[in-house]
């Protein structure tokens, strides 16, 4: 027998293990409802943070974009892709992180595993949290570089790593928000660190580009070392799919780091530059962002954090937590609810989509085994209404899975 038929039985383990992932068709519908296979949903499985994916400016940019440059790109940026809505948009893109250089691609995830080959090669060390997003993992991967992996935030041990390397060229990658978590990493230590064993920091601003520091700067405008404090050490990666509302990314810092990842980054040479259009997009985003409509979204985003919070508290009405569900620690858009072992996980999901709201069910290997979770998204987009229906909803899961463990 082929081995090619063996995928028919390893499907089939994914699905007695409550693992196999299922794609659904949506279509965006008013405020933060999404049509989900034909049901309207209200949803809280968005990195839309700021609501800006509908926006009329964001509209009326591509519109416009669109009579003046077409559609597509064309080619690389290093034959013909690389437009003059592309250029704007870095040169704009390293005022608004403060950081002298900015480059764009036209992905996130191929963005980190291709500048961290370009970085470290082998024979040089990487350090990297334990709960970095798989980009990082696979970019370290691919870099051939020694590999060590410390423990979620554990800096004491990264800093014990570092001083026992003997490599001449370290890289330290870190998320500055856990994609899973929640949480913001310690970047003034991180930084602190890399001073100390001549190390550089990647940091992926991923989930807190837009929303978190001055003016939703930044993950690393809030710690500081942006502007005058910058460093040359420090390279900035954040995308523009999430709190942006558009897609893309862009990597920002030292001229000559950025210089480097230009000349050696393959998936930025070998791969179609971004269309125009999106520039344009995210150039109107960026406005946004950084005006006071942007403050002004990111005020509702922290008012209904605080609401989802305090209705989850433990002891709060409801006992959220006799169902032996946690509330991870998080400021943050991102508001993990963890559920335990992952039929129970997709069952409370099932629950909620049964009373109208799609809140993802995240499993390993997202996760680690055992911490199958809820993964609450929150946005700008939603208003106090949706978030009061969001916590009656769990409740009631709450109760029903007390109950059935008693």
């Amino acid at each position: 027998m082929s081995w090619l038929n063996e995928f028919d039985d390893r499907l089939a383990a994914l699905d007695a293990q409550s693992l196999r992932r299922r794609r659904r068709e949506v279509v965006p519908e008013q405020g933060a409802r999404l049509n989900v296979d034909g049901e309207s949903l209200l949803a809280f499985c968005s990195n839309d943070y700021l609501g800006l994916s509908q926006a009329p400016e964001l509209r009326e940019a591509v519109r416009t974009a669109v009579d003046h440059y077409g559609v597509g790109a064309g080619a690389s940026p290093m034959v013909s892709g690389h437009s003059v809505a592309n250029a704007a948009l870095e040169r704009e893109l390293a005022g608004a992180v403060g950081l002298p250089r900015a480059l764009y691609f036209y992905a996130g995830y191929a963005t980190n595993a291709s500048i961290v080959p370009a970085l470290v090669g082998e024979g040089d060390a990487l350090f990297s949290d334990a709960l970095n997003h798989a980009c990082l993992i696979d970019g370290a991967r691919l870099s051939k570089a020694v590999v060590h992996r410390y423990r979620h935030a554990d800096l004491r041990q990264l800093d014990a790593l570092l001083a026992a390397s003997p490599a001449r060229r370290k890289l330290v990658l870190s998320d500055a928000v856990f994609s899973m978590d929640g949480d913001v990493a310690d970047i003034a230590t991180l930084h602190a660190l890399c001073e100390r064993h001549d190390a550089l920091l990647l940091l992926d601003d991923a989930h807190g580009f837009g929303v978190l520091g001055p003016q939703g700067r930044g993950a690393l405008a809030a710690v500081g070392l942006t502007g005058a404090g910058a460093s040359p050490r420090v390279l900035y990666m954040a995308t523009l799919g999430k709190a942006l509302g558009v897609a893309g990314a862009f990597v920002a810092g030292p001229d000559r780091l950025v210089e480097w990842l230009l000349q050696k980054t393959r998936s930025y040479t070998y791969a179609t530059a971004a269309p125009a259009l999106l520039a344009e997009a995210v150039r109107a985003s960026l406005r946004c962002v950084l005006g006071a409509d942007g403050e002004h979204r990111r005020q509702q985003l922290r008012a209904r954090i605080a609401q989802l919070r305090t209705g989850l508290a433990p002891g709060a009405d409801g006992r959220i937590d006799a169902a032996g569900w946690t509330l991870m620690p998080s400021d943050t858009a991102i508001q993990p609810l963890v559920i335990g072992d992952n039929e129970t996980a997709l069952s409370v999901m099932a629950a909620l989509r049964d009373q109208g709201l799609w809140v993802p069910a995240i499993r390993p290997p997202t996760v680690p085994a055992g911490t199958a979770r809820l993964r609450i998204a929150l946005s700008a987009a939603h208003d106090a209404a949706d978030v009061d229906t969001l916590l009656r909803a769990l409740r009631m899961a709450a109760a029903r899975t007390a109950m059935a463990t008693a």
